[in-house]
């Protein structure tokens, strides 16, 4: 459960940073999920940004019955939700991200509910949550923010690369009144941030990967109208604190 400080930094800013949430070992879990063949490799696709570089991603809108869904459904994420946006919530969709070493390309400026509203979504209650696999630098292309960027309300979105992304000019204007957040973070932490904060990320030209998984959240009163949308409108049941130990891959014999 989030702190009142961290609550209010959520209100103020649109994102607020909580580190340790995943031990080491949780994370090494997920990162052998991540590159062995399953879930995260079956739904792996590129976007191309502005430049061409491809930052790889996977994403899926069920909660899986896996280490991912144990995450997904973790009581150290889920309830935090809850408390940011006051109300339950559902999953709206998950995803994996992976910005290889040298190669992975940006992210353009953008906010979730620039295309989220095109599924139905009336209000922007809605919230995502990545989780810091690798340690996130600076070098490596980590998130960056636009802090208060939440309290402008939605922008317009249309392609960049091949990304959604907002009016360039308009975000360099809101960057020049509000300025930018390196969101640098251990493995392990996780980065809970408003529907309609701004955020991107630089090319990784290090020599190390960043890779994250990121689960996104829809208020339960915030159900899109029509049959749009991502995710089942339903009750989320909370996984053991203990579970994602459960999907440790077999020792060696």
């Amino acid at each position: 459960m989030l702190t009142p400080d961290q609550i209010q930094t959520y209100d103020r800013d649109g994102f607020v940073l909580v580190p340790d949430v995943f031990t080491p070992r949780e994370v090494e879990i997920l990162l052998a999920n991540v590159t062995q063949e399953g879930r995260a490799t079956q739904h792996q696709f590129n976007l191309p940004d502005a430049s061409g570089r491809l930052s790889k991603l996977s994403l899926w809108s069920d909660v899986s019955p896996d280490v991912f869904g144990a995450v997904t459904t973790s009581p150290r994420i889920v309830p935090s939700v809850r408390q940011l946006l006051r109300e339950d919530v559902y999953h709206w969709h998950s995803k994996v991200m992976l910005k290889e070493a040298r190669v992975g390309g940006a992210w353009e400026w953008h906010q979730d509910y620039g295309y989220w509203y095109g599924d139905g979504c009336l209000y922007p209650r809605m919230i995502s949550c990545m989780i810091a696999l690798d340690p996130a630098t600076r070098e490596n292309g980590c998130l960056k923010v636009i802090p208060g960027s939440h309290q402008l309300g939605r922008l317009e979105h249309g392609r960049v690369g091949g990304q959604a992304g907002a009016d360039q000019a308009r975000v360099a204007a809101v960057m020049e009144r509000l300025g930018v957040t390196y969101c640098e973070a251990p493995a392990g932490s996780a980065l809970f941030f408003h529907g309609n904060t701004f955020h991107a990320s630089e090319a990784n030209l290090s020599d190390r990967p960043r890779r994250a998984y990121i689960c996104c959240y829809n208020a339960r009163s915030n159900i899109p109208y029509g049959r749009g949308g991502h995710g089942q409108p339903v009750p989320i049941t909370l996984s053991p604190d203990d579970s994602i130990l459960s999907f440790a891959p077999p020792n060696p014999a």
